[in-house]
């Protein structure tokens, strides 16, 4: 627990990559905090992180709630990569969560479109150009990346194919948008924390709502459709003063955890 005056908040942290790495940042936050309770919630590692994402948000949704639940004061949510999708569907599809400040760290919130190890691994000998294929017309509601793969030359096959991203974040309507955007809209604090030496999130501006459009450039956050028409709430959080990005260079993606410099301008203020 992070104490703010005689209230204690729980932090829960939410990963892809493994327990090594994400008990470096669970002693960076307890040597920070010491009388803070930190939760590690270690599900589907290694090669389970490409099972369907869906799947993983309703057992990290589970898991989740079970320490909400003994955490009447409220918990900040603290989520890594692929985590940081996973988290924000726990959010809009939790009516009665308590997470007061959420962190996403170097995640691809706004989609993915880059060649990269992670997805040579899912996709072996597969150029980006060709993954949509895969992700939108065969097997790809069975793998995570396909999830938030976002290819800006084929949108209208995302908005059709892809069954994760573009409801979550209110691209493509939905019966349940005006309630997720009110659970997601319980949360305080937004923190985003991404970099251009990354080398993994593609484009490194995803971790900041930010992404390419049809050419390849970066549209920026507050130029997206979907921040625009606040479908799930984004602009609204932003208005209210409580969206913070922190722009952090020279971190390689599996360097965010153990990086004393993130931890200490982009994190350890908002677990208070």
């Amino acid at each position: 627990t992070c104490s703010n005056i005689n209230v204690k908040i729980n932090v829960l942290l939410t990963h892809i990559l493994g327990l090594f790495l994400i008990h470096v940042l669970f002693l960076i936050c307890i040597q920070a905090h010491p009388d803070t309770e930190v939760h590690t919630i270690s599900l589907y590692n290694g090669l389970k992180s490409l099972m369907p994402l869906w799947v993983q948000v309703q057992n990290f949704r589970k898991a989740i709630e079970e320490i909400m639940n003994q955490s009447p004061e409220g918990v900040h949510l603290l989520c890594f990569s692929q985590g940081g999708v996973i988290c924000r569907a726990v959010l809009s599809t939790s009516p009665n969560h308590n997470v007061h400040t959420f962190i996403a760290l170097s995640s691809p919130l706004a989609g993915q479109y880059g060649e990269t190890d992670y997805l040579m691994k899912a996709f072996p000998n597969c150029l980006k150009e060709l993954v949509y294929l895969v992700c939108y017309h065969g097997m790809g509601p069975e793998i995570s990346i396909c999830d938030y793969w976002n290819d800006p030359h084929h949108r209208a096959d995302y908005l059709r194919g892809n069954t994760f991203l573009p409801l979550i974040n209110g691209e493509k309507p939905h019966k349940l948008m005006k309630d997720w955007r009110e659970n997601f809209l319980r949360i305080k604090k937004m923190v985003l924390i991404g970099g251009p030496d990354d080398g993994v999130i593609t484009p490194w501006q995803s971790s900041h709502y930010g992404f390419y459009d049809a050419s390849e450039d970066v549209v920026e956050m507050r130029n997206q459709e979907f921040y625009k028409r606040d479908t799930f709430g984004l602009r609204t959080l932003d208005a209210r003063g409580d969206v913070s990005m922190c722009v952090q260079s020279g971190v390689e993606h599996t360097k965010w955890h153990s990086n004393i410099t993130v931890f200490n301008n982009c994190i350890k203020k908002w677990l208070i």
